[in-house]
C-alpha cells in the first residue's frame, strides 16, 4: 500500500501499522525541504550579481528585497486555509510552481533586460510561493512527526539548510566562473520544480468530508484563528520568532553583500561566506534537537541566542576576514534554532495547534517585510556591514522571551 493510499493521522499517531507508509512521506517532505532550501539559497547567494546588473545602492537593493518579503507576508495569512482546502501536496505544488517561476522571471530581468520592475514582480511571486510552500510542508511535517510518535520537524528544518548550503555552493561557483545569473536561476528553478513533483508523490493523504461537514470545519477554523490572536503566549511565541528569523533574514540578505563591501572580498567570495553561515544553521539543526531532547528547549535557546549575537557582533567588528568569517559560523550555529523551536510550541497543544502556527508564522514574516528596507537605508548611512550590529542589538533583549517556550500545563514539548 503507497502512502497516498493511508488514512488520515488519528491525533494519537498509536496505530499499528502506521510506520510503514509514513517512512516515504517523511523522506518526501526532507526532499521538499531541501528543494525549497535550495531554491531560496539560490537566490540569495546571486543578488550581489543581481545589484550589479540593476545598478542599485543599498537602499534600492532593500526595495527591491522588500517585493520579496511583501508577497511572504501577504501569502501566510491563507496559506493554512490552501493547504487544508487543497491538500499539502497540491499546496506545496502551487508555491513552488510560483518560486520556480518568480526566481526565473526574477534572474532574467535583472541578468538579460536590466529591468528592476520584472525584476521586482518576480521576487514578489517568488515570495508569494515560498511563504504558501512554507505553510503548506510544515503541516505535512508535523503530521509525520505525530504518526512517527517523535521529535523530526528540526530535522527538516536542517534538510532546508542542506539544501541552501547546495545553494550557496553553486552560487558561489557559478558566481566565480562567470556562469550569467539568468541562466543559472532558470535551469535551478527548472529542477527545483521536477524535484518537488516526485517528493510531493509520498505526501500522507488529506481525510475527506462532506460538504457541510467541510463548512463547518472552515467556520471552526476562522474561530480559532481569531481566538489565537488573543493568546498572550501564542503572540509572544511570535514576537521571539520575529527577532529569530531577523536574525537569520538579515544574514540571508545581506551577508554576502555586506562582506563585499565591508571587507573587499569578491562575489564569489561573498557567495562563500553565506555558505558558511549556512552550514552553521545546519550543523545547529542537526544537533540541536538531540540538545533540546537532553536539556529543554530554554537552557538550549537561551544559549544558542547568546551564541548568535556574539557571532554577529564578531562578523562585524573582528577588522580581520578569517575571524569575521568565524563569527559568521558561530551566528549561524544560534540562529539555527529559533524558527523551528517556535513552531514546535506553538503547537503544543494539538488541536489548537493550526491556527497558532498560522498566527506564530505571520509575526515572525513581518521580519522578512521590515528587514531589508530597514538594513537597507541604515546601510546607507553607516555601511552594509556596520547595519548588521542591529541583529545582535535586538537578540539581547529577546532573551527574557524564551521562558514563554516552555510547554503548557499538562503537555509535552515532543508528540505523544
Amino acid at each position: 500500500m503507497s502512502s497516498t493510499d493511508a488514512p488520515p493521522a488519528e491525533p494519537d499517531g498509536g496505530r499499528v501499522g502506521a510506520q510503514r507508509p509514513v517512512l516515504p512521506a517523511r523522506n518526501g517532505v526532507a526532499a521538499v525541504f531541501a528543494l525549497n532550501g535550495l531554491a531560496i539559497a539560490t537566490w540569495f547567494a546571486r543578488v550581489p550579481a543581481a545589484r550589479e546588473a540593476l545598478d542599485l545602492s543599498a537602499g534600492g537593493l532593500g526595495l527591491l528585497l522588500l517585493s520579496m518579503s511583501v508577497g511572504s507576508l501577504l501569502a501566510m495569512p491563507t496559506a493554512g486555509l490552501v493547504a487544508q482546502r487543497l491538500g499539502t501536496a497540491r499546496a506545496v505544488l502551487l508555491g513552488t510552481a510560483l518560486v520556480s517561476g518568480g526566481l526565473a522571471v526574477a534572474g532574467t530581468s535583472a541578468g538579460v533586460a536590466g529591468f528592476l520592475p520584472g525584476a521586482a514582480v518576480g521576487l514578489f511571486a517568488f515570495g508569494y510561493g515560498a511563504g504558501t510552500c512554507d505553510v503548506a510542508m510544515n503541516i505535512e511535517g508535523t503530521t509525520v512527526e505525530r504518526r512517527l510518535g517523535r521529535t523530526i520537524l528540526p530535522r527538516f528544518h536542517a534538510a532546508w539548510s542542506l539544501g541552501s548550503v547546495a545553494g550557496a555552493g553553486i552560487g558561489a561557483g557559478a558566481a566565480r566562473v562567470g556562469v550569467p545569473i539568468a541562466a543559472h536561476l532558470s535551469v535551478l528553478a527548472a529542477l527545483v520544480m521536477v524535484g518537488t513533483l516526485l517528493g510531493v508523490r509520498t505526501f500522507l493523504a488529506a481525510g475527506t468530508a462532506s460538504a457541510g461537514g467541510e463548512r463547518a470545519a472552515a467556520a471552526a477554523r476562522r474561530a480559532s484563528l481569531l481566538a489565537a490572536w488573543r493568546e498572550p503566549r501564542t503572540l509572544l511565541i511570535g514576537l521571539l520568532v520575529l527577532v529569530m528569523a531577523f536574525t537569520e533574514g538579515s544574514a540571508n540578505d545581506w551577508l554576502a553583500v555586506a562582506f563585499v563591501d565591508g571587507y573587499g572580498l569578491s562575489e564569489a567570495a561573498g557567495a562563500a561566506v553565506f555558505g558558511v553561515f549556512v552550514v552553521g544553521m545546519t550543523i545547529g539543526r542537526t544537533a540541536g534537537t538531540v540538545a533540546i531532547d537532553r536539556w529543554g528547549r530554554v537552557p538550549v535557546l537561551l544559549g544558542t541566542i547568546l551564541l548568535a549575537a556574539a557571532g554577529a557582533g564578531l562578523a562585524v567588528l573582528a577588522g580581520d576576514g578569517p575571524v569575521a568569517i568565524l563569527g559568521v559560523a558561530l551566528w549561524g550555529l544560534g540562529a539555527s534554532l529559533g524558527f523551528p523551536v517556535g513552531l514546535s510550541a506553538a503547537a503544543d497543544e494539538e488541536d489548537r495547534a493550526p491556527a497558532r502556527v498560522s498566527v506564530v508564522g505571520v509575526i515572525g514574516y513581518t521580519a522578512f517585510l521590515g528587514g531589508p528596507p530597514l538594513l537597507g537605508l541604515l546601510g546607507d548611512q553607516v555601511g552594509t556591514l556596520r547595519a548588521l550590529l542591529l541583529v545582535p542589538l535586538l537578540l539581547v533583549p529577546a532573551l527574557a522571551l524564551v521562558p514563554v517556550l516552555r510547554p503548557p500545563a499538562g503537555t509535552r514539548s515532543r508528540p505523544a
